[in-house]
């Protein structure tokens, strides 16, 4: 991705066709997670935006060379208002107008403040502001939100009349990957796109290019554990995330071990854990696994204890990011897991003696 066109590879083609189809003043981009929704959301802002051809001709991918391009580029077009969750905005390195009032508070009395993972009210009455004023550069006027699932229930019905009926030459853009959570009324006042997954020979080839010495099976692998996103397997990578060692965990798991998965953040281990009980269920049920080879996962135990299983990974999920004692949370996750993959011996074997 180049500072100038920021579009990663699998990206451009899909745009142009989005491009050609978005005829609404509200759009929502949606698909899954790890393949650059942010970005391609950018790139139709940038292309509403760009000021390389005529106003009402069909749009084309910015062409990254204009001043709106550019201003773009640094982060200061005056008709472009992104919108993120605080803990997003050092990511994507945009500063969202409309802070929490409390803010101060916390920085007065010296305690860290956790950045809040929700787009708040403060930050949609800043793009109802901002909706009002003439678009300076005569073009448009366009909002991203993202992710529009993190906006909460006070923001998300603040936002609606103008998302309905927008003044002038205001567009939305729109981009998540969790539309379930995406309050009904805001999902049906836009146009909904589905970013497709890239290509698995592009990504593999991306992966290896962006990882010093991948091999294209270890790459294969990694997009695998990845489930086929590839900026997801980038960012498990620099976790710990090895494509040939993730083959082997299924079995270490069963088997009681958790040699180089435990020096894995917490969060990464119950992914993990939770992929491997996906991928158990899965052939339990008899479809094909997603995140592992079928052949490096271990006896299938009953499905009912594959179902308690996965509940329990849902509460450690939720608190993953709690200060717990790592050594004594991969036990505890570990002793789950050797308890769910016990199988049943077979009707008719022998018990063993009291």
């Amino acid at each position: 991705m180049t500072d100038n066109h920021p579009l990663w590879p699998w990206q451009t083609e899909p745009l142009q066709h989005a491009l050609q189809q978005l005829t609404s003043h509200a759009v929502l981009l949606h698909g899954a997670p790890g393949i650059g929704q942010f970005e391609f959301a950018l790139g139709v802002a940038r292309s509403w935006l760009c000021e390389a051809h005529e106003p009402g001709q069909p749009h084309r991918v910015a062409c990254g060379q204009c001043v709106s391009c550019k201003l773009i580029d640094a982060g200061s077009h005056p008709d472009l208002m992104v919108v993120l969750p605080e803990a997003l905005q050092a990511q994507y390195g945009w500063q969202t107008d409309g802070g929490d009032d409390a803010d101060g508070g916390a920085e007065k009395s010296g305690k860290t403040k956790k950045l809040s993972q929700e787009i708040k009210v403060d930050a949609i009455r800043a793009v109802v502001q901002f909706a009002q004023h003439t678009a300076s550069r005569g073009r448009a006027k366009v909002v991203l939100i993202h992710p529009a699932e993190s906006l909460n229930l006070v923001a998300a019905n603040t936002l609606l009349k103008t998302l309905e009926e927008p003044p002038g030459m205001v567009r939305f853009a729109l981009s998540g990957s969790a539309l379930d959570s995406l309050l009904p009324t805001v999902r049906s006042r836009c146009q909904a796109w589905r970013l497709p997954v890239p290509a698995q020979s592009q990504a593999i080839a991306w992966l290896q290019s962006e990882i010093s010495g991948l091999s294209e099976q270890d790459a294969r692998m990694l997009l695998q554990a990845s489930g086929e996103q590839p900026l997801t397997a980038l960012e498990r990578h620099a976790m710990g995330v090895d494509g040939r060692y993730w083959a082997q965990l299924p079995k270490e798991v069963a088997q009681g071990q958790s040699s180089k998965w435990a020096t894995w953040p917490l969060p990464l281990q119950v992914e993990m854990l939770q992929k491997l009980c996906h991928d158990l269920a899965c052939v339990a049920a008899g479809a094909t696994p997603r995140y592992f080879p079928v052949d490096s996962l271990p006896a299938i135990p009953e499905l009912s204890r594959l179902t308690a299983w996965a509940g329990e990974l849902r509460k450690a999920q939720r608190h993953a990011e709690h200060p717990w004692n790592a050594g004594l949370k991969t036990e505890s996750l570990l002793q789950q897991a050797r308890m769910a993959l016990r199988v049943k011996p077979a009707t008719g074997a022998r018990s063993p003696s009291p």
